[in-house]
């Protein structure tokens, strides 16, 4: 982290389970030692409607629980883009589904960003579920980013999954780890 207050979005639509994934990373990141603040924002339809779960992580004290300057933003859905853009930092790590998401806005042309279009429900599908998107995202944000250790996140997903699902989220995990790590880590320009 480059200063004592990280904040991560992971934005899409309702059924993504944003939420979840939100909370899988957060209980990584608290085993770490790390204080972590969650909150999300849905629309009130259960499938469909705009969702994201944010998370602020500091090694001391959250002053304030909720995103206002996003060190970090995971795109699943194009719906997620508008309200999320804004609230970039500069230099700012952007994960966008190359399926989902594959055109991002426009921008200062000054601003820079870290961006990495990714095959993230791609890869979910070939795994035989697209509904393991969210844990492909959160392989890759976790590779790319190195916030916090693999077997930690390993953890927090099998505390997380129900055990009928359990062997497909660590295929999803180890594919999303797979993406990450292939990616060039050279930041671009906002397009």
């Amino acid at each position: 982290m480059r200063d004592s207050r990280l904040e991560i979005r992971i934005g899409g639509t309702g059924g993504q389970g944003l939420i979840l994934c939100a909370k899988m990373l957060a209980d990584a990141l608290a085993a770490a030692g790390k204080r972590v603040a969650q909150s999300q924002t849905y629309e009130p339809t259960s499938r469909g409607g705009y969702c994201n779960s944010d998370l602020i992580v500091s090694e001391g004290e959250v002053d304030f629980p909720l995103a206002t300057a996003l060190d970090c933003l995971v795109l699943l859905d194009r719906m997620a883009v508008k309200p999320s853009w804004p609230l970039l930092k500069p230099d700012a790590l952007v994960l966008a589904d190359t399926r989902l998401c594959p055109e991002l806005p426009e921008g200062n042309r000054d601003v820079k960003y870290r961006v990495h279009h990714l095959p993230l429900t791609r890869s979910a599908i070939e795994l035989g579920s697209e509904r393991v998107a969210n844990i492909v995202a959160l392989g890759a944000l976790a590779a790319i980013s190195g916030m916090c250790e693999r077997k930690a996140l390993e953890r927090a997903v099998r505390a997380d999954t129900p055990k009928s699902f359990l062997d497909l989220n660590l295929d999803a995990l180890a594919a999303g780890y797979r993406l990450g790590e292939q990616e060039p880590a050279l930041a671009a320009t906002a397009p």
